[in-house]
């Protein structure tokens, strides 16, 4: 039997989308980097990838191109290495493993990169990378169905204020949950916990200095991830002001702000999955093995739950139960989700997003599912865990749920 197994990873640091390092560097740029390193880290040579499988949450608004086959260029791999990319909005990083896994197992293939990768900066600052202007996606919808399902096309933060009023998820209680995201980030970057995942990337930044107003191109290496706030206290988060949609309208007795959401961010990270025997042919110890995969669909209007719908389906098929499991990385779109799917589901938070989330670390959209893959099989064998899941929330209403296991 066939099995597939993730020998390596690396991934870039990240940064704050729009003004941070990455606000001008291009996601090939940034899948590239990611990519040819973990190709290094799996001591495979880039012609031995047949093809590259990369997750992006909108792949047509930055580039107009296959990003996988850009980003497999990008990387040194040659002509013959194809390039695929892949769309599950946040976990398109997590589908395209899974992906990479299932070619795997069925004989398909034997080495795959898969990875995900995203440049905010680059598709949602008013234009595309080639300085036309960007698509404002959430403008072009289709009337009929619309008419029938108008949630396919709410905004996230939107679907984040529903799952807080529908099963009163207090504002006191996502606060706590972000400073506790802020803390656990701060200590892990103190304890060098991410400094194996990311390889520093040197790039051009557009830096805006606030006070002239004016913009220079500066030289800049990003290193580690530059969006966490380790000085955040409970008292100033709730300070913050909700805000309502699209960022401009201020409404009093909503839930979310930019203290309890996630952090627009760019970046991109990248694995190699091969099959097992192949691995150990090569002497290679695998970070784990892919065990399963599941997807489900909610209401569109409560998206956030999605990971109270996937994760039984998979530990269903699988045999097991939430207590069966060593290590949660639930992907923290917004505090209000994140709260409501890890008490739902029953998981002790003591286990659960150790090293914080995308509320402290960013959420560059296709880039974290593989970011918190890697971020998982990389704590397991620090804790020396034998089982670990990575879900998330996906727009448009579902839900996505990986298994992985130490080998």
């Amino acid at each position: 039997m066939r099995e597939a197994v993730i020998v390596s990873y690396a991934r870039t640091g990240l940064a704050k989308s729009m003004r941070g390092g990455f606000n001008v560097t291009h996601g090939s740029v940034l899948a590239g980097h990611a990519i040819r390193h973990a190709i290094e880290r799996a001591k495979a040579d880039p012609g031995e990838v047949e093809d590259v499988i990369l997750g992006c949450g909108y792949p047509e608004g930055a580039t107009g191109h296959n990003i996988g086959r850009l980003a497999a260029a990008q990387a040194g791999c040659p002509p013959s290495t194809g390039g695929m990319t892949l769309n599950r909005y946040c976990s398109s990083g997590l589908q395209a493993i899974a992906q990479a896994a299932y070619q795997i197992t069925q004989g398909l293939s034997e080495v795959l990169v898969a990875g995900g990768v995203e440049s905010i900066s680059l598709v949602q600052n008013g234009k595309r990378d080639d300085g036309s202007p960007a698509l404002n996606l959430h403008h072009f919808v289709e009337p009929e169905l619309y008419a029938r399902a108008p949630a396919l096309w709410m905004t996230m933060i939107e679907t984040a204020e529903i799952v807080a009023e529908r099963y009163g998820v207090s504002r006191d209680a996502q606060d706590a949950y972000a400073l506790q995201s802020q803390q656990r980030t701060a200590a892990a970057q103190d304890a060098g916990r991410f400094d194996d995942e990311i390889v520093p990337l040197s790039t051009t930044w557009a830096r805006h200095d606030k006070a002239t107003g004016e913009t220079a191109m500066v030289e800049h290496v990003i290193d580690h991830d530059e969006c966490n706030r380790p000085d955040t206290t409970f008292e100033g988060l709730q300070g913050l002001k909700p805000v309502f949609a699209n960022g401009q309208t201020v409404k009093e007795g909503k839930f979310i702000t930019a203290g309890n959401a996630s952090q627009f961010a760019d970046g991109a990270a990248a694995v190699v999955v091969m099959e097992a025997k192949a691995a150990a042919k090569r002497g290679l110890k695998p970070l784990g093995r892919f065990a399963g995969f599941a997807v489900a669909g909610v209401e569109p209007d409560e998206m956030g739950i999605g990971p109270v719908k996937a994760v039984p389906r998979l530990l269903e098929r699988q045999g097991l139960k939430v207590s069966d499991i060593d290590l949660w990385e639930l992907n923290e779109a917004f505090a209000s989700q994140c709260l409501y799917c890890r008490d739902t589901l029953g998981i002790d938070n003591d286990i659960y997003n150790v090293n914080g989330g995308s509320i402290s670390i960013g959420h560059p959209y296709g880039m974290t599912g593989a970011r918190c893959t890697g971020h998982l099989l990389m704590e397991m064998g620090r804790r020396k865990a034998k089982r670990g899941v990575v879900t998330m929330c996906v727009g448009g209403g579902m839900g996505a749920a990986g298994l992985f296991e130490t080998v």
